[in-house]
């Protein structure tokens, strides 16, 4: 399928699973449904499962206060609840809370919350005296509203995993990535990782490139959304850079690391994250001419608004639709990216 830039969204035929058995809608034990956060998404997920998104009442009252309604029985039923809580993110994630338990109490056999985007997730330990860890939070109040399993694409740290007991999946939005950047066949090719806590993600993101040389940006984190780069460690003069990163939210960070990229000889920036959160001043800094593209997934809705001649939008539907195929068939799941 050809990639178009700005407003495409590619899908990920390509990946190397099997396509869901056929005669799905058959299976009466399963059933999906989709919150507000990303509704587009949530029919493609279906539409790969060869099945329809469950009928739901979502309504808020005149206060604010949020309403669901699950409209079918789906008592002993399998349930997947589609909700990446991104913006604005206590409204999604309490959406989230109360679907949850909508379906624990009619009589739903297992509940799985399917999170593409995990909110929140930044603050996962104390870096600072009396702070809150909020990933440990959202993790408390997903279980407790009666979840008895997670699917999750790309944590923003992968020990979030850790604060719940209960069945944690967590996949990767890289085998999409890493497909569209093979068929464009760039020359010398060096991953970059844009923080030296993301040299696994990249280290990883590298080797499935043909063993491409790495290469890590060293910065100073001076406050929350402000990053000061230092230097690159490692060789980028006259190479194609590819920045790897989970997230991009102002885009400070990664732009800062194109430029000192541009200023130590990289011939082509690229720039790859799963999460496209876009916080302002983003698409002013990542459209100023600093990168060749910008390739994202759609785990987060991307408005027209948003949207900028660099961008490249790549559907991950597939990879979550085989995912939930495989939890409720008792399958492998780590397979799929080997």
């Amino acid at each position: 399928m050809n990639a178009h830039r700005g407003s495409a969204v590619l899908s990920s035929a390509t990946l190397k699973v099997q396509p869901a058995a056929t005669g799905l809608t058959e299976n009466h034990r399963l059933r999906l449904f989709s919150g507000s956060a990303n509704v587009p998404l949530s029919q493609e997920v279906a539409r790969y499962l060869g099945m329809d998104l469950g009928p739901m009442i979502r309504k808020r009252f005149a206060d604010g206060e949020l309403y669901v309604q699950i409209q079918e029985s789906i008592r002993g039923c399998d349930v997947y609840l589609i909700q990446p809580t991104c913006q604005p993110v206590n409204d999604h994630l309490m959406e989230l809370l109360i679907m949850i338990d909508a379906c624990r109490r009619a009589s739903a056999r297992q509940v799985t919350a399917v999170i593409p985007y995990y909110g929140y997730a930044r603050a996962d330990r104390k870096t600072a005296g009396r702070e809150s860890i909020t990933a440990k939070l959202v993790a408390n109040l997903i279980t407790q509203a009666g979840a008895n399993r997670v699917l999750a694409m790309d944590l923003h740290s992968a020990q979030i995993q850790g604060y719940f007991d209960i069945p944690f999946d967590h996949v990767y939005g890289s085998p999409v990535l890493l497909d569209y950047l093979a068929s464009k066949k760039l020359p010398d090719l060096v991953v970059v990782s844009p923080d030296v806590g993301g040299v696994a993600r990249a280290r990883a993101f590298a080797k499935k490139l043909g063993d491409a040389p790495l290469a890590i940006i060293d910065k100073r984190r001076q406050a929350h959304n402000v990053a000061e780069v230092l230097n690159v460690i490692g060789d980028v003069k006259g190479k194609t850079a590819v920045l790897v990163d989970d997230m991009i939210d102002t885009g400070g960070t990664i732009a800062a690391g194109a430029r000192l990229l541009r200023e130590e000889g990289a011939r082509q920036v690229y720039a790859c994250a799963t999460h496209a959160v876009f916080s302002p001043p983003a698409i002013e800094r990542l459209s100023s001419g600093l990168f060749e593209e910008v390739i994202v997934t759609n785990t987060i809705p991307m408005p027209e608004s948003s949207r900028f001649p660099q961008l490249v939008v790549l559907s991950v539907a597939n990879l979550l639709g085989e995912t939930i195929w495989r939890i409720h068939e008792d399958t492998s799941v780590s397979s799929m990216f080997r």
